[in-house]
């Protein structure tokens, strides 16, 4: 069972489990994030295609760390003026980890009730 979803202008595969550097999301550490822009959700051969995202299905995730990447140099140089400039750039990131809590069973659906909702639901 996997989802696409996307955020930060960029596209992500999420499974149960995973641990993704997504662009940096407003939120702290620990707390929990809700992604509602899903384009695919697949579940053996049951596979929802969003046109362009599947109706009411949502991903969350615990936020696990907020930090910076690794640095970048920028070097600018014009040849015979003696124009050099150097610059560094570390972009921000946020870690998320898509997990269940425990006591709960994994599913899809498209909301609670449905039976398409990718989330946490109560053990029935």
């Amino acid at each position: 069972m996997y989802a696409v979803i996307k955020t930060g202008g960029k596209q992500y595969r999420v499974a149960e489990g995973d641990v993704l550097t997504v662009e940096k999301l407003n939120a702290e550490a620990g707390s929990e994030v809700v992604f509602d822009e899903v384009l695919t959700v697949v579940n053996d051969a049951d596979v929802k295609i969003g046109q362009p995202v599947v109706e009411g299905a949502k991903v969350t995730a615990k936020v696990v760390e907020q930090g910076k990447g690794e640095k970048i140099l920028v070097f600018k140089y014009k040849a015979k003026s003696n124009y050099r400039k150097r610059q560094g750039h570390r972009q921000p990131f946020t870690k998320v980890e898509r997990r269940i809590r425990p006591g709960l069973q994994f599913g899809f659906r498209t909301d609670p009730g449905s039976a398409h909702w990718f989330g946490a639901l109560p053990k029935t």
